[in-house]
């Protein structure tokens, strides 16, 4: 009888902490399922209030295979530069937070043509319920062939690097392996990290990427794990953290952490400069 008592404490045992191992090691959810959560919705407090009267740049359509002209918000270097940066927005859309950074990060890079993708095709959310819809039926065909046309419109011979937050984190990297050979460096902020390693292989670019240890949602082992996987391609990975939660760098949120926000930036832009050859 005592054999037995301790057959099942022993069971007992190895069902919580292969449970917990589970747990801890679990994946990120995909971005789909993301914008179902509840939880996910609530960390994403509405925008504040905020109008942006831009001052150098202005939106543009180029054409789209297989459907209607893609838009973006550009902002031209002021003299004739092979270099480029695409800026991805958040769950929001392309709203006014995002075109003031990106003419914020021209201004910062210099010369550099700066487009802010548009992959909601004119569509901006104020709610979190209205957000979650938009990023839920953003189809990944849709978003390919909208970077792919504005890759195309840019054109050849050209220094391609990219940036973006949580949603536009992901895209970031979408974009920077649709540049293929063109792109020199991929900066993603709280992005949903890439866990197939096919999608990984080719990738042609090094990657920074932004973390906020508080966050909830994408975890510290699915970041190490896709770190590995870039490594892999033989190219640098580079993870900075800082005590915030997700979305902590969108001065729109109500968390928005100053302090982390401005070293970060200050980091992703030496990193894009070095990239970009400024």
């Amino acid at each position: 009888m005592r054999k037995i008592s301790i057959l099942i404490a022993l069971f007992s045992v190895l069902v919580i902490y292969n449970a917990n191992a589970q747990n801890c090691c679990k994946p990120s959810l995909s971005m789909k399922a993301m914008a179902l959560m509840p939880d996910f919705k609530a960390a994403h407090e509405a925008p504040l209030p905020f109008n942006f009267t831009p001052v150098n740049g202005k939106m543009m359509t180029f054409p789209v295979a297989g459907g209607t002209s893609g838009g973006a918000f550009f902002i031209p270097s002021k003299k004739t530069s092979n270099k480029v940066l695409l800026v991805f927005h958040e769950w929001w859309g392309l709203n006014d937070y995002i075109k003031q950074e990106a003419e914020k990060l021209q201004v910062s890079l210099g010369d550099v043509d700066v487009y802010a993708v548009d992959l909601y095709d004119g569509k901006v959310a104020s709610e979190p319920e209205e957000a979650g819809k938009l990023m839920g039926g953003l189809k990944a065909e849709r978003g390919k062939a909208i970077v792919d046309g504005l890759i195309k419109h840019i054109g050849t011979g050209k220094k391609i690097a990219t940036i973006g937050w949580c949603m536009g984190g992901t895209w970031s990297f979408n974009g920077a392996m649709g540049a293929g050979n063109e792109a020199v460096g991929c900066v993603m902020y709280y992005g949903f990290p890439e866990a197939d390693d096919k999608k990984i292989k080719p990738l042609k670019a090094d990657v920074l990427y932004i973390r906020g240890n508080q966050d909830k949602f994408i975890t510290k082992e699915s970041v190490d794990q896709f770190g590995t996987r870039v490594k892999a391609t033989k190219h640098n990975f580079t993870l900075h953290s800082y005590d915030a939660p997700h979305a902590f760098a969108n001065p729109s949120n109500p968390k928005f952490d100053k302090d982390a926000s401005e070293e970060a930036y200050g980091i992703s832009v030496k990193f894009l400069k070095s990239k970009l050859g400024q």
